[in-house]
């Protein structure tokens, strides 16, 4: 095997994750195991180096900030190149009629909070890892469930349902991307984001009461292909559906929205950014 790196994927010990985690080392990859809980984290990490692979744990609930922060100072301060990131971790619209709105430690909606704003703080905090080892690549994953973002109503305190929190937060992860690609531009690190596939078997789609549609398997390839296949070296900035590129929603294109969702997130990860991080938020 050739070592192409190391990579963080977070959402590591379960569904998609570990699938990805667990490929990617079969590419030679050192895979730095992200989870909430130590002993499934600790079966995956066994599981990468049985089969020949390597790997390491690191421990954080995304949904505290300050937790989201440390893992990526801990991988800063282990591993100082990261040639790549896989924001895979994320929670579900839950169950239905999906109407159970939970905040998280730091008082935001909770699937705003894990879905959107830990992989921001996760890329910014980490772009200094990953210049360093350019080339390098950021996968965010996303889904082709996306609606705007209300501003104005972060929390979501009125007409709210898990499927439209879920939707929202995707839709902000999408147009994060866009931005962080320009951002990074001619710096030999690329971002993108990707549906990997629809109603895969996992547990988010489960609860959900969904009947799976596709494997995790599938899922898989799809973020492989932009983790270390030609697509996710050429393109940046780019959305998949699957394996194709495609369009995600509208808006996430538009430059007002776009300047109006940086400012907001700059002002709800402030506190969480600077001592070394990456660039800011803008």
């Amino acid at each position: 095997m050739t070592n192409t790196g190391i990579a963080l994927v977070t959402g590591a010990t379960a569904g998609l994750g570990q699938a990805v985690a667990k490929a990617l080392a079969e590419y030679g990859t050192h895979v730095l195991v992200h989870g909430r809980d130590a002993d499934r984290a600790a079966a995956v990490a066994d599981r990468i180096e049985k089969a020949g692979g390597t790997a390491e744990i690191y421990l954080a609930d995304l949904a505290s900030l300050a937790q989201t922060r440390e893992l990526a100072d801990r991988v800063r301060a282990d591993h100082g190149r990261l040639r790549l990131l896989v924001n895979n971790a994320g929670i579900g619209a839950g169950r239905p009629p999906y109407r159970r709105r939970r905040l998280s430690e730091d008082g935001h909606e909770l699937r705003f909070a894990v879905n959107y704003l830990a992989p921001v703080l996760l890329a910014r905090r980490l772009t200094p890892a990953l210049r360093d080892g350019a080339p390098a690549r950021i996968v965010n994953v996303g889904s082709v469930g996306q609606a705007p973002v209300d501003l104005d109503d972060l929390r979501m305190d009125a007409h709210y349902t898990g499927a439209q929190a879920y939707y929202r937060s995707k839709f902000a992860l999408a147009a994060f991307t866009f931005d962080l690609a320009e951002e990074l531009a001619d710096t030999g690190v690329t971002v993108n984001c990707l549906h990997p596939a629809t109603f895969m078997n996992t547990h988010m789609v489960r609860e959900a009461m969904m009947p799976p549609m596709s494997t995790v398997g599938t899922g898989a390839k799809a973020v492989l292909n932009l983790a270390v296949g030609p697509a996710g070296g050429a393109a940046t900035g780019r959305y998949f559906d699957g394996g194709k590129e495609a369009r995600a929603h509208e808006g996430t294109y538009d430059p007002a929205i776009r300047a109006r969702l940086r400012a907001v997130t700059a002002e709800l990860l402030a506190p969480f950014l600077g001592d070394g991080a990456g660039s800011a938020v803008r």
